[in-house]
């Protein structure tokens, strides 16, 4: 018979194992993806109904000119008066995706830093040039909204998003200007700031913050995702480091040609009112969400998108897919786990169709819920 000793090592398991490091690379167009092609994608940020045809059309125009190299100078000036810049301030790239990798590969950092949770490519990309990252994780407790006293001080390279995907918190300005020190490149990723209405508490177009990097992308609200059209706005050294860190011709003349269009006062105008149709849909879906008493939802959400944390959520995500929906898991992201999900905004009566689903997977349409 063993010893209490004995007994007792034989319960005690040790130091629990780690957490599996988040899949940096998985993002949500892997849920709609292949034989799963035809489900109602809410794992995707990209507005449905998109590009309007008036865009489609000036894309189809540009296809006679492929003969030729793209020459970006037009696109470029447009993007520049568009906020109100001049064009040395501004790089058009493949994607805001891409230049996240020019920031990893041409900017010196010796502690750079990333706040999570966000768009993991960020530091995906400053791993893959051989960066040691920093994290800053966020408290779903304050509703993730961001301390800039968290920040290490000596982090010379700080990474946020505004408003950050997939929480979809929308950071005051005037936190995020905090963040400026002297010595530190600050680049703030404002992929879904268009979707905001007013742009309240956009940093696109200051020059009045050093170090400080501006990254827009015009295929979230346009629907350009497979066109891979974005740019930066920094200081003209920094855009010039990034410059000479591009290949030749990065930007195809379809995706040139999308950029001028979309900075047109017609097409400002357009976003302006889908970013109003959305906060009303994200409304909606807040408030059908708010039926359940398992859901809780970060926030307040201000992008097209909410995060959502209710127990079994891997449980309920492949039941909702089997009922025809997509909607994007939160493990990869770090500083979640796997009770969080995150669920487009789309227009309500898409919502209702999905919480008639959640509600057959989750047992209850129940009302009642309790407060966070």
């Amino acid at each position: 018979m063993p010893s209490h000793t004995a007994a007792a090592r034989l319960r005690d398991p040790g130091p629990a194992a780690p957490p599996p490091e988040p899949d940096l690379r998985h993002h949500g167009d892997a849920e709609v993806r292949g034989a799963d092609a035809g489900l109602t994608d809410l794992a995707v940020n990209v507005r449905t109904g998109t590009p309007p045809a008036w865009l489609k059309a000036r894309i189809a125009a540009s296809l006679d000119g492929l003969a030729a190299y793209p020459d970006g100078r037009v696109a470029r000036r447009a993007v520049a008066a568009r906020h109100g810049l001049p064009t040395e301030r501004v790089l058009l790239t493949s994607g805001a995706a891409e230049a996240f990798v020019l920031l990893a590969r041409a900017l010196p950092a010796r502690r750079p830093v990333v706040v999570h949770p966000q768009f993991t490519e960020p530091e995906a990309a400053l791993r893959d040039a051989g960066h040691e990252v920093g994290r800053v994780l966020l408290d779903a407790r304050d509703g993730f909204r961001l301390d800039p006293a968290a920040v290490p001080e000596d982090a010379d390279l700080v990474v946020v998003g505004n408003p950050t995907n997939p929480t979809s918190v929308l950071h005051p300005a005037e936190a995020l200007a905090s963040l400026v020190r002297p010595g530190r490149t600050l680049v703030v990723d404002e992929a879904f700031m268009d979707a905001v209405p007013g742009e309240r508490a956009a940093l696109a177009g200051r020059t009045d913050l050093p170090g400080l990097v501006v990254l827009r992308s015009l295929t979230k609200t346009w629907g350009l995702a497979g066109l891979r059209i974005g740019y930066v706005l920094a200081a003209p050294d920094t855009v010039a480091a990034l410059e000479r860190a591009q290949p030749l011709w990065p930007v195809s003349s379809p995706a040139l040609a999308a950029a001028e269009a979309c900075c047109t006062p017609r097409a400002l105008a357009e976003a302006a009112a889908a970013a109003e149709a959305i906060a009303g849909d994200r409304d909606h879906l807040l408030a059908r969400l708010g039926e359940f008493r398992q859901i809780r939802t970060a926030g307040p959400a201000a992008g097209p998108f909410v995060l959502i944390r209710l127990p079994d959520a891997d449980r309920v995500r492949a039941a909702l897919r089997d009922r025809g929906f997509a909607v994007r898991r939160g493990d990869t992201f770090p500083g979640l786990g796997p009770d969080w999900l995150r669920l487009a905004v789309r227009d309500r009566a898409t919502t209702d169709r999905f919480v008639t689903a959640l509600g057959e997977v989750l047992g209850q349409g129940g009302r009642g819920r309790t407060p966070p």
